[in-house]
């Protein structure tokens, strides 16, 4: 199957024009750029993983009242909790020369009862990351006609997803940003591989649709992983610094012209391994004095706790207010209207492909 025909029937598949998916990222999909993404023509998409029952309820609704598009919903598989007392110490100790902290976080909101309110907003698409949904959650989704994308840093990943039913597979490359979706939070070092080594590994071993995301931030590299034999894309990093998206100042200053081999993959934030922007407090946590970062999801819980509390005027590397994830194509993000990013980018794609001078079904969509 020709990369153009294997693309046409992913998009009327899940009612797009553009085989272009906005990544999940939590904290950075406000429901504008998702609806502006949508409007265009591809996915859009939010990321609920901090999200309460009712919070994402309310990003449906406002989605909706802006686009009638399709969207997915992504939620984190749990960890098994590892309360490692000297960790947990540790870090606290290492966080004291930014400040002071303040008061303890509210308890996570409860999976499950975000795995409900995922399947009452009946989104096109639920996906996961960091793990497998339980089979009752899957049959769930499928009788309600919601599609379960599965995020896979592996081959066995993949197949393990694909053998518990999911219905496309995400191959997420180590140049994407934000958090590395392996199932084992331990591996995540070691089982680093690019995406366009990944990309036709998992292709070749799965029966199954699967979607590239890492490192893509034009038309050339969205040809590339259609030519590898991806049926879609998803990108995030790319999107970041359009006006719909919103991030802090400092975020998306630290990816201008930010450099593919200056991201830095880091635990500092959150426990979990995630590509990001190597800030002065990223930095910190890489010194020789410094100790490895509570796991997941304790230090993810200190850094909002000093967040929260009183920043040291006399810190030499300030805590930053937000998580600068970046991949590794960030620097290539510009500051446009989302909707002009992903037309841009399927307009480069298609003159790049084979059979550009043909008008298939995609063409006459878009």
């Amino acid at each position: 199957m020709t990369a153009r025909r294997r693309a046409q029937e992913f998009c009327e598949a899940y009612g797009l024009s553009m085989p272009i998916l906005q990544a999940p990222m939590a904290g950075a999909c406000p429901p504008a750029a998702a609806a502006a993404v949508a409007d265009a023509g591809g996915m859009g998409a939010a990321g609920v993983v901090l999200d309460s029952p009712s919070r994402i309820a309310e990003w449906v609704d406002e989605f909706r009242s802006m686009s009638a598009g399709p969207f997915q919903l992504n939620i984190w598989i749990p960890d098994p909790l590892d309360d490692d007392p000297a960790r947990i110490s540790a870090a606290e100790e290492f966080l004291g020369r930014f400040g002071t902290p303040g008061p303890e976080q509210p308890p996570a909101p409860s999976f499950e009862e975000q795995c409900e309110a995922m399947l009452a907003a009946r989104p096109r698409v639920v996906s996961s990351i960091m793990g497998l949904f339980p089979s009752d959650y899957v049959d769930r989704l499928h009788e309600a006609g919601i599609a379960w994308f599965a995020c896979a840093t592996t081959l066995a990943e993949a197949r393990a997803a694909q053998e518990a039913g999911a219905d496309a597979i995400v191959a997420q490359g180590l140049e994407a940003g934000g958090h590395r979706g392996v199932f084992e939070a331990e591996t995540a070092e070691r089982t680093a591989v690019g995406l366009f080594a990944l990309l036709p590994h998992i292709v070749d071993g799965v029966d199954v649709p699967v979607i590239a995301t890492g490192g893509i931030a034009d038309g050339r590299g969205v040809a590339a992983a259609l030519t590898l034999g991806a049926s879609a894309v998803q990108v995030g990093s790319a999107l970041l610094r359009s006006p719909e998206t919103g991030i802090a100042d400092a975020w998306a200053a630290s990816l201008d012209g930010l450099e593919p081999e200056e991201t830095v993959a880091t635990r500092a934030y959150s426990g979990r391994l995630g590509r990001a922007a190597p800030t002065p407090y990223v930095r910190s946590w890489e010194a020789p004095d410094a100790p490895s970062p509570a796991p997941y999801p304790q230090q993810r819980r200190l850094v909002a706790r000093w967040r929260k509390g009183t920043p040291d005027p006399a810190a030499t590397a300030p805590l930053d207010r937000a998580n600068h994830w970046a991949g590794q194509a960030a620097g290539r993000a510009v500051a446009e209207p989302a909707a002009d990013i992903v037309t841009r980018m399927w307009s480069e794609a298609r003159s790049l492909l084979p059979g550009a001078e043909q008008d298939d079904g995609v063409e006459r969509k878009a």
